[in-house]
């Protein structure tokens, strides 16, 4: 008989999801604190707002090199690695006053961030059945999306009571944390690291030549997927700033939209194993598209709150496809160096993606920049329709339809 969902994400709740909400928070609580660190060390403005791009940066330099560590010494070994390291980097801004210091640490940790992210999706690939696999990719985004909003409350209590720096002290322990449960916890049956130096050795120039027209087509969508999402986080304050509404609205619409997003998580993947990949992938980027399209329609709190909401509804119900379409994608026994391209498409459109509305606003304005990111949203849901069922055998209904069938014929024998 097929294991319930309820067993599947009990049984990878201690080796993935837990580590995964953890090591978030960590993140979380360093979020807002990166560039008030960084001016209090005496950097400019824009030094200070450069420190914001690093970790991005990291995750794009270390995309490639994590597929070769998850290989080398396996999924959940690499995801201890990479929290050790962190540790140490976090240790470093924790005493070091310098700016060259925070730098180099922000790149360290994104590097890491990217093994960490990279194992655990290959993890779940590997332990979970394809029709529960969207279901427990979806628990992990929102696994990670609980980290990540829980993390800068955490941080504000702990630098209330010790300062500012303190928010680093609460990294290093939630990243320990996070190795000490990997540490600890077994292995799920089937895991890619009882297998650590036994998997697929393709290189990644093999592996970008094997499947070229993918990345050529489906990897276009992609890099625009995570641009549009990218730009959201930043095209949402500017405007609030254009029509003049206070910091402390903005926040509060900012925190009324991520529980919006935050609760979307399950039935997100729950969609995606019974209907299929496009029922999720599609929705999910014309509402982020037409919501950036209207947001420069909107004048005020109210009619701003409800556009966001609606972006929000569109990213929320997106919680994991990415993750998902990559896992369906990959082969078995080249899946880590296959991810690491994939997230390197990834992680290239949001770092490219809130530069394209400034870039727009810089020559014509605001508006018309949202407006053009929203278009490129309604053209990565039109590239996701055209090539998602070419790569994913999940995609359609009548697809998903025939993989529950081989299943009950699986379990009659």
């Amino acid at each position: 008989m097929s294991d319930s969902v309820a067993t599947v994400l009990r049984r990878i709740a201690p080796s993935v999801l837990l580590p995964a909400m953890v090591y978030e928070i960590g993140n979380g609580a360093l979020a807002p604190i990166i560039a008030l660190v960084a001016l209090d060390a005496g950097a400019s403005t824009a030094i200070a707002g450069l420190m914001l791009t690093m970790l991005g940066i990291g995750r794009i330099l270390g995309d490639i090199p994590s597929a070769w560590l998850a290989d080398r010494f396996g999924d959940r070994r690499a995801m201890l690695i990479a929290s050790l390291v962190t540790a140490l980097a976090l240790a470093a801004c924790l005493i070091s006053q310098s700016i060259w210091t925070l730098a180099l640490s922000q790149l360290v940790i994104g590097g890491c961030n990217s093994t960490f992210y990279l194992a655990r999706q290959t993890y779940i690939s590997d332990v979970v059945a394809i029709h529960l696999r969207a279901r427990a990719l979806s628990t992990l985004a929102g696994a990670h999306r609980v980290g990540l909003f829980a993390g800068p409350f955490v941080g504000a209590w702990a630098i209330s009571l010790w300062g500012t720096r303190s928010a680093f002290a609460v990294a290093i322990v939630t990243t320990l944390f996070t190795g000490l449960l990997l540490l600890l916890v077994r292995d799920v049956p089937g895991a890619s690291s009882r297998a650590a130096g036994h998997r697929g050795g393709a290189s990644v120039r093999e592996m970008f030549g094997d499947h070229r027209a993918l990345f050529a087509t489906l990897g276009l969508a992609v890099i625009a997927v995570g641009g549009v999402r990218a730009a959201r986080q930043t095209v949402i304050p500017l405007w609030a700033d254009h029509i003049g509404l206070s910091a402390t609205m903005t926040s509060l619409i900012f925190g009324v939209a991520n529980l919006v997003d935050m609760s979307l998580f399950y039935p997100s993947g729950h969609v995606m194993d019974r209907l299929g990949r496009l029922w999720v992938v599609m929705p999910s980027m014309i509402l982020l598209g037409v919501g950036m399209i209207a947001l420069p329609l909107s004048a005020g709190p109210i009619s701003l709150g409800i556009v966001t909401v609606v972006m929000s509804i569109g990213n929320g119900i997106g919680s994991g496809i990415m993750m998902t379409l990559g896992a369906d994608a990959a082969p078995a026994r080249h899946r880590a160096t296959f991810l690491s391209l994939w997230r390197l498409l990834g992680d290239t459109g949001q770092a490219i993606g809130p530069l394209v509305p400034a870039a727009i606003a810089a020559v014509a304005s605001l508006a018309l920049g949202v407006s053009v990111t929203g278009l490129l949203g309604l053209a990565a849901a039109a590239g996701m329709g055209r090539w998602v069922p070419r790569y994913s055998s999940y995609a359609t209904p009548a697809m998903a339809r025939e993989h529950r069938r081989q299943l009950a014929e699986l379990q009659e024998r």
